[in-house]
């Protein structure tokens, strides 16, 4: 098989996941070069996948061979790495959120239909067994129309094990910007767009303590809310309700649930990609365990990056895709929004329900 060489900038705690799958897993994927602000992270990455080469950002996007360039860099970065690249001619795959602020997202979106380049980003979950198992149930009728939905995304913040946690609590983080996007695309890809959100939103410890390593003992600044409560109004009409919070010990919720006429959907956690799914229709006295009936269950990040190199092989559209990501981001910030001006938030932007999967793909492959 031809395959489509890739760049990654960006060698941080989940280029790891990329590399290996974009190396190991996908057939169409080639790993050409990685890059990092950091040198040593690069060569040490390089080194450890056997990648050709580790080199600085400008030598990596000057490459003609690179075709897309995965851009796992820290959120504040997303933008200026996105534009560079789409300026050098590659088309892009961002780590999520798509960017920071709605208007560089406009401005990436813009410039990469002028050039004729594609734009992607995470998360690309929602194209794991669990999520695609959902979507076949929904789409087949199997709890009728939806009418409701609830996710919940709670812990107490990532400063006990991540090593370099600062960047969580600035614009860009906190748990709607980082974890937001897993929960609102799983939404979006099994239901469909929002149409219009209000929220409430608050920060609840102003500073915040590192307890890894290496910055243990560093006292974090929090900049943007930390936990942010969320109604939303899909264009189909169901009423969807978010939590997503970096203030909570324990707490004892599902992830997913979504409500239809006919039933409910228990939905996996929107972070991975395998199950459980369960379903309980109208009638029924207890919940069943649903079989996947699609491939991918394993952590098969990179598996957007691949459905764009597809893409760009046969003409699809790829189901990553930017108009999906400006969406979630758009709704990301109208929670906040919603909450600072205490209204509800009409959404300028809209998107189409990415296709689904097929079922009988095999394994390291994608449809074209």
């Amino acid at each position: 098989m031809e395959t489509t060489k890739v760049g990654i900038v960006g060698c941080g705690n989940i280029s790891g996941i990329y590399l290996k799958n974009c190396q190991e897993v996908f057939e169409i994927l080639e790993v050409g070069a990685c890059a990092d602000l950091v040198p040593e992270r690069a060569r040490a990455q390089a080194e450890k996948f056997g990648l050709p080469k580790a080199c600085t950002v400008e030598q990596l996007l000057a490459d003609e061979e690179i075709r897309i360039v995965v851009n796992l860099t820290t959120p504040n970065a997303h933008a200026e790495v996105a534009l560079a690249s789409v300026a050098a001619g590659k088309n892009v795959h961002n780590e999520k959120p798509l960017t920071v602020t709605r208007a560089d997202g406009r401005k990436l979106l813009k410039m990469a239909e002028a050039k004729g380049l594609r734009v992607g980003c995470a998360p690309d979950t929602f194209l794991g067994a669990g999520l695609q198992t959902c979507r076949k149930l929904i789409d087949d009728g199997w709890i009728g129309q939806p009418v409701a939905a609830t996710a919940f995304m709670t812990c107490h913040g990532h400063e006990s094990w991540h090593p370099d946690p600062e960047f969580y609590y600035k614009p860009g983080g906190g748990p709607m910007f980082d974890m937001g996007p897993y929960y609102v695309t799983a939404l979006v890809a099994l239901m469909g767009p929002v149409k219009r959100v209000t929220g409430s939103a608050r920060i609840t410890f102003p500073q915040r303590l590192i307890t890894s390593q290496p910055k243990f003992g560093t006292k974090i600044a929090v900049e943007v809310p930390s936990h942010v409560a969320g109604v939303m109004d899909f264009a189909n009409g169901a009423v969807g309700t978010i939590i997503t919070s970096f203030d909570i010990w324990a707490a004892n919720l599902p992830r997913i649930e979504i409500y239809g006429t006919e039933g409910s959907l228990s939905v996996p956690d929107p972070n991975g990609f395998g199950g459980p799914v369960r379903v309980r229709r109208a009638g029924a006295s207890e919940w069943s365990d649903v079989p996947l009936t699609h491939p991918y269950p394993q952590n098969s990040r990179g598996i957007g990056v691949a459905d764009m190199a597809y893409g760009l092989r046969s003409g699809r559209p790829h189901r990553t895709n930017g108009e999906l990501a400006y969406h979630v981001l758009d709704v990301m910030h109208a929670f906040h929004d919603a909450s600072e001006q205490g209204r509800h938030v009409e959404l300028t932007s809209s998107c189409r329900r990415p296709a689904p999967l097929p079922m009988s793909l095999r394994h390291g492959t994608l449809d074209e």
